[in-house]
This record gives structure tokens, C-alpha cells and sequence, in this order.
């Protein structure tokens, strides 16, 4: 599996979220070359639980922003934003208690999901922000 590379799809033009969209790629960077390094369950899970608290504060900031300004795609977004925490949440808890879970099919989750979900539901809302002021 490839390491996740920034590139012009991955704009969407509010540069804390793009910042910060930069900081989940890394994060998710980091986790892919702990599986492919047979890292530990421990340092597994601490990668897991900051992609996770990472992944909270970027929600409730892209959340913060479509609320302030009205933005008519939020409910849809954050219904999405709830999805994917649990998925990441519940995968986590796998790892710390011993579950067996299959790193490969996480990791391919999470960079299809940060991939569609950035270059598709996320660039809606660089526009309507950016007519509001927001860049």
C-alpha cells in the first residue's frame, strides 16, 4: 500500500483545512509504515488514538466553520464525520484489547476515505466558505 502524497485534488481552498488535512495525511503516513515496519500493538495504538484525537479536532473545526456560515451541507457532512469516527474508534479498540483486526483493509479504508471523502464532500464547502469570507 502507498504512502498518501498531497496533491491539487487535496485543496480545498481554506488553508487551516487543507493544513490540517496535511496533519491526518501524515498521521495516516505514520500508522502504514508502523504496519509495514511489524511495529507493536503499543505503538499501533498510540498512532491510532492520535489519529483519532487529530481527526475529532479537525471535525469539530470543518463543523464549526459550515455552522458560522450557514453552510446548507452540514447535516450530510456531519452524518459522515459520525461514520467514519466509529469506524475509526471501534478498529482502535480492536487493536488495545487484543481483538485481532487486519491492519491492511484499515489502513485501505482510511485512505480511500480520506481521498473521497477530501476531494469530494470537503470541496464542497471550500467554495461556499470562501464566498463567506473564509480562506
Amino acid at each position: 500500500m502507498t504512502l498518501l502524497t498531497w496533491n491539487h485534488g487535496c485543496t480545498v481552498g481554506v488553508r487551516a483545512m487543507d493544513d490540517q488535512h496535511g496533519i491526518l495525511m501524515d498521521t495516516m503516513n505514520e500508522l502504514r509504515l508502523a504496519m509495514v515496519r511489524g511495529s507493536g500493538r503499543e505503538q499501533v495504538s498510540e498512532l491510532l488514538d492520535r489519529l483519532i484525537e487529530f481527526t475529532r479536532m479537525h471535525f469539530w473545526s470543518e463543523e464549526q466553520l459550515m455552522e458560522q456560515t450557514g453552510f446548507p451541507g452540514l447535516a450530510e457532512h456531519r452524518a459522515e464525520h459520525h461514520t467514519m469516527l466509529a469506524q475509526i474508534l471501534q478498529s482502535a479498540h480492536r487493536v488495545q484489547y487484543g481483538e485481532g483486526v487486519e491492519m491492511r483493509p484499515l489502513l485501505r479504508f482510511l485512505r480511500e476515505w480520506f481521498t473521497e471523502h477530501i476531494e469530494g464532500l470537503d470541496r464542497e464547502y471550500g467554495p461556499w466558505l470562501n464566498e463567506h469570507g473564509v480562506y
